[in-house]
């Protein structure tokens, strides 16, 4: 670790979670140093404007610390910092999706922050902060929670399908609908079925009731896959953007 990082991060984080509540520290800090920062936000993106002022705001309550900014393509951001953290490099702190936490914790190449938080959370959901932690313990400050959800365009689509038969039913009709087939989005048609994967616990649930609800929802999963390859329609969401943005899609996922 660079010198005098844990301090820096100490710093960082409650700075960070002054900054994430929208309002500036208690006063600018004394401390010195330097901190390498990589974000995947999208140029011109409101998340990019946001953090933008964000990082304003830093230079006011850390005055003393330089926070040097990489925007990293949100693809590669994972396997760059795998691969410079691997040689030694990487930076002090990254703004990235929780995917890989659990990999990250055990691997050892994301520091446990649980101390320099204790009592600094209160204003964040359990399941945010449930979404930062392995093992017990926490790895990162919560910046925002996602849900997938079906957007559609009312020209295209006036009424949204109320049931998977619906939106099924519109498939077959011919609308078409970018579905994004993949287990991240595949993940509420599971529970739609009666299904579970994992549960409170993050153990696996079996049984032969769960397995067959779980084999439903793949099974019409793969209805809905069938058809979209018939149509020629996008099957993930980089692909489906394009064409949603521009109204050749109906919907995406």
């Amino acid at each position: 670790m660079k010198k005098n990082f844990l301090a820096l991060l100490s710093v960082l984080v409650i700075a960070s979670l002054a900054l994430a509540a929208c309002g500036g520290g208690g006063g600018a800090s004394t401390t010195q140093g330097e901190v390498t920062f990589w974000h995947a936000y999208g140029t011109g993106s409101a998340e990019e404007a946001a953090l933008a002022k964000l990082l304003e705001q830093a230079k006011t309550d850390l005055p003393n610390i330089t926070i040097n900014v990489l925007q990293v393509p949100f693809n590669d951001i994972f396997n760059k910092y795998d691969t410079d953290v691997a040689a030694g490099g990487g930076p002090d702190m990254f703004i990235a999706p929780n995917d890989n936490l659990g990999g990250q914790a055990r691997a050892g190449t994301i520091a446990d922050i649980t101390a320099l938080v204790e009592g600094k959370l209160g204003d964040y959901s359990e399941l945010s902060q449930g979404g930062m932690m392995y093992d017990g313990k926490m790895y990162g400050i919560p910046e925002s929670m996602k849900a997938v959800v079906l957007w559609y365009n009312t020209d295209l689509m006036p009424t949204p399908p109320a049931t998977t038969d619906d939106l099924k039913a519109m498939m077959e009709g011919g609308t078409p609908v970018a579905v994004s087939f993949g287990c991240y989005h595949h993940w509420g048609f599971f529970g739609s079925f009666g299904g579970q994967i994992f549960d409170d616990q993050f153990g696996f649930v079996t049984g032969a009731d769960n397995q067959a609800k779980v084999a439903d929802a793949m099974s019409y999963l793969n209805d809905l896959y069938q058809i979209s390859v018939e149509n020629g329609w996008p099957r993930n969401d980089s692909d489906g953007l394009a064409p949603f943005t521009e109204g050749s899609v109906a919907a995406i996922t």
